[in-house]
């Protein structure tokens, strides 16, 4: 489907006097798009707005080709919207399968044999199907994660948005669940919030960084990792004029900031080039 998923236009979204989006424009293509920002920066706001529970104060927003703010559009959305929050808000007595049937039946699937087919599908595809008997309250977090995004999963939804989907697991949790989220990127949109700046550079083709209510970067992670082209080296010592620096495991410091001449420079992460730009943000604001 070459029609984009999302399509926003000086979208702006407040909370009583506190504006959380402020005219941000962007659209959403299928495949994994990275959403990156410190807190506070408006991303919960924009998923909000994007999964229908939020809506804007102005600018034009269209999800799957409907508008949020009509009754109908809101409803057909939903239809066809995956939504992995950050807290699921399970019942911890559920199993898995009941608490996956019981979003099914939110989603208006009332052919109880079909609805149970979908149930058994999407805990397959999670690699549960031998767990979805247990209850929620005995699966590990990672279980915990897969059975959520099973959720998510029910009906096949054109747009999947994912809220810290790998806050919480352990390294090969994390990959497991990276290996799900890249398959599910194939062929539909996938919206990825996270603090972890490693699932962005390992899963996504297009990376947004928020911060402020406003859009700071819009590219691909390469270009984002640019941003700090130059400026991280690498020294015996924690440079005192550096943003930021800590000791590797090789016992040398990395050092991120504005370098002295004649330092043996680095090659710059997603990570740096993040951080850079979030400082550069704030020191323009400072100068204002």
């Amino acid at each position: 489907m070459n029609r984009a998923a999302v399509s926003a236009r000086e979208l702006t979204v407040s909370y009583r006097n506190f504006r959380a989006l402020n005219g941000i424009s962007f659209v959403l293509e299928p495949g994994v798009t990275g959403l990156l920002g410190p807190n506070g920066a408006g991303k919960t706001t924009l998923l909000r707005a994007l999964a229908t529970a939020a809506l804007p104060d102005s600018g034009a927003l269209s999800v799957l080709g409907m508008d949020p703010c009509t009754p109908e559009g809101r409803l057909g959305i939903r239809r066809r919207l995956g939504y992995l929050p950050q807290d699921p808000g399970f019942h911890p007595h559920f199993t898995a399968f009941e608490f996956v049937d019981y979003v099914a039946i939110l989603k208006e699937m009332k052919d109880r044999a079909a609805r149970h087919r979908e149930v058994l599908r999407v805990l397959d595809a999670v690699g549960l199907p031998d767990r979805r008997r247990k209850k929620i309250k005995q699966l590990s977090g990672g279980m915990r994660q897969r059975v959520a995004l099973a959720a998510a999963l029910v009906g096949d939804p054109e747009l999947l948005i994912l809220d810290e989907p790998t806050v919480g697991l352990d390294p090969e949790q994390r990959l497991r669940f990276r290996e799900l989220i890249a398959d599910l990127g194939d062929g539909r949109t996938v919206l990825l919030s996270t603090h972890q700046t490693e699932d962005v550079a390992a899963l996504c083709r297009r990376v947004i960084v928020l911060d402020g209510g406003t859009i700071k970067f819009d590219g691909e992670p390469p270009a984002l990792a640019a941003v700090a082209d130059g400026r991280v080296w690498s020294s015996e010592q924690r440079d005192p004029r550096a943003l930021a620096g800590w000791r590797t495991g090789v016992g040398t410091v990395r050092n991120i900031g504005s370098p002295p001449p004649g330092v043996p420079l680095l090659e710059p992460t997603l990570e740096d080039g993040y951080l850079l730009l979030l400082d550069a943000t704030t020191a323009r604001e400072n100068v204002a």
